[in-house]
């Protein structure tokens, strides 16, 4: 079985991974680029934050992020959307992974509002919505998975750092690493008028007061 030994092999199998059919700007469907993930994932693995552990990709679309955590030895990626259809997308993308002879775990989709989930988890990792369509949506994201896990990777407006660190400390955590990345959009919808368009944008890693993290069953 082939297994991922390096951060630009991880970017070329996230980069050939499905997108989104048809993204609803209403939700800010917009892909995770493959080469900004595969930094974030390895960023990840390198601190053993992934290797044997549970992994909750929140608003997951196409199911990236989870994937890239089960290629670096995540025990299990369990990716939650409101869209089923995305989640098929998601399951096709597990399944092309399988197919080209990589050793992953377990990968479980669960559809459903991010609002209503209720699970533990050793780490989240999310892209979540930026609040620009509904506002305090980035919000409600980072502070269902501060609940769920102990461990959070969540990317955000780079502009939003003092917001995010206040916020964290309400919530009796800590930024403990940021990666800056110049997040490329790509012309998806009508009223897009360039092909692309940059925005600055930071991975965080928060962490729980108090917390140490351990494999969950």
């Amino acid at each position: 079985m082939k297994k991922i030994t390096s951060k630009s092999q991880l970017a070329i199998v996230l980069s050939g991974l499905k997108g989104f059919n048809n993204p609803k700007v209403s939700q800010e469907q917009y892909l995770m680029d493959g080469e900004i993930g595969a930094s974030m994932l390895w960023n990840s693995y390198l601190l053993g934050d992934l290797n044997s552990k549970v992994i909750a990709d929140l608003g997951c679309g196409t199911g990236i992020l989870g994937i890239g955590a089960l290629l670096l030895g995540a025990k299990k990626a369990i990716s939650i959307d409101s869209d089923k259809n995305v989640l098929k997308i998601a399951k096709y993308n597990i399944l092309k992974v399988k197919s080209e002879g990589y050793n992953i775990g377990d990968f479980t989709t669960i559809c459903s509002n991010v609002k209503k989930i209720n699970l533990k988890a050793d780490l989240v990792v999310e892209n979540p919505p930026f609040g620009t369509k509904m506002r305090h949506n980035d919000r409600m994201f980072l502070e269902k998975a501060l609940e769920i896990a102990p461990v959070v990777y969540s990317f955000h407006k780079s502009e939003t750092k003092v917001f995010l660190e206040r916020f964290s400390a309400k919530k009796n955590a800590r930024i403990t690493h940021i990666w800056d990345y110049k997040f490329p959009l790509k012309a998806t919808f009508d009223f897009h008028s360039r092909q692309i368009h940059y925005i600055n944008v930071s991975c965080f890693r928060i962490e729980r007061a108090g917390q140490i993290l351990s494999s969950v069953n």
